[in-house]
């Protein structure tokens, strides 16, 4: 099997057996979704999605993020994990929102990098949910995933990742994919005990090969 159709069977069953495939953090807005994300960096979404409603309503606008200080927003946020340097991110990147952007989140991820807090991965989910833009975010899900299927081939880090990804999957479906190997990842292909028998990838799958191969 090519790459090439490794690619085109997993994508064609997720197509099908995945069609709505959608960020798991709750948000009604960019600015809502860009402080998430900042949030969930090694915390799980579960966890972001209960302290962000309280959150949301002491700070609802950048401007109100800006006009505050890193230990009002600590208060809010205090059971994720590394609160003390998200909320000075949080307070740093409204003010930058404001100073350099009008208080509008933008679209280009290289600018969305500028923004305190946020490296590649989180601009890429802002780029892709927010705008629908080819960007494919890499998180670890998305990393371990990529690799035990074999879409990508000795990738030691996120951004050879990411660039193998987009080099195969078609650009309209690179916002999706992104959601189909977080989800994947998140529920079946589990990181400690991947849920093999449960996935209906393993026709496909290079790991679930080589683990039969050594049975």
């Amino acid at each position: 099997m090519t790459t090439k159709q490794r690619y085109q069977h997993i994508i064609e069953w997720f197509r099908v057996n995945v069609p709505v495939a959608e960020t798991e953090l709750h948000h009604e807005n960019p600015y809502q979704l860009l402080v998430a994300v900042i949030l969930s960096a090694q915390c799980t979404d579960k966890r972001v999605n209960m302290i962000t409603p309280k959150l949301f309503e002491a700070f609802p606008t950048p401007e109100v993020m800006a006009a505050s200080t890193s230990d009002e927003v600590f208060g809010y946020i205090r059971s994720v994990s590394y609160p003390n340097n998200k909320a000075k991110h949080l307070v740093g990147m409204a003010q930058k929102l404001i100073a350099d952007f009008d208080g509008i989140v933008p679209d280009d991820v290289d600018q969305l990098q500028t923004l305190p807090g946020v490296g590649r991965k989180t601009a890429n989910v802002i780029a892709s949910v927010i705008f629908d833009k080819p960007a494919m975010a890499v998180d670890t899900h998305v990393f371990r995933v990529s690799d035990r299927l074999g879409l990508t081939t000795n990738s030691k880090n996120p951004l050879q990742t990411e660039r193998e990804l987009v080099k195969y999957i078609p650009a309209d479906l690179i916002p999706r994919a992104h959601h189909w190997l977080i989800l994947h990842g998140r529920y079946v292909c589990q990181a400690r005990k991947p849920k093999c028998y449960e996935c209906g990838l393993t026709e496909w799958c290079r790991y679930f090969s080589r683990k039969e191969s050594d049975v």
